[in-house]
């Protein structure tokens, strides 16, 4: 992600299945620079991502604005949660 930043200048990125450190470090590298992101990552409720150290870091970086859940049975929307202010460039 970052390499791509760099190079490429996107206005969004999207990655499948965020879940190191590595990837929230990429992630905020790419916010401050203003680009914008989808992700996905493996959770079935907010708790989840609350009690997986990874999740809840990007959490506190306050960079996403919205989680949305999918009921995986149902293939549809279980739950969106919006997540309030982003904050300013955090690098």
């Amino acid at each position: 992600i970052k390499m791509l930043v760099r190079t490429m200048a996107p206005k969004v990125v999207v990655a499948d299945e965020i879940g190191c450190k590595e990837d929230i470090d990429a992630i905020n590298y790419a916010f401050c620079s203003g680009v914008k992101g989808i992700f996905s990552a493996h959770g079935n409720s907010y708790n989840d991502f609350m009690n997986n150290p990874i999740m809840k870091e990007i959490l506190d970086l306050r960079v996403i604005e919205k989680l949305i859940f999918l009921d995986k049975e149902k293939g549809k929307i279980k739950e969106i949660i919006e997540l309030g202010d982003k904050q300013e460039c955090c690098i």
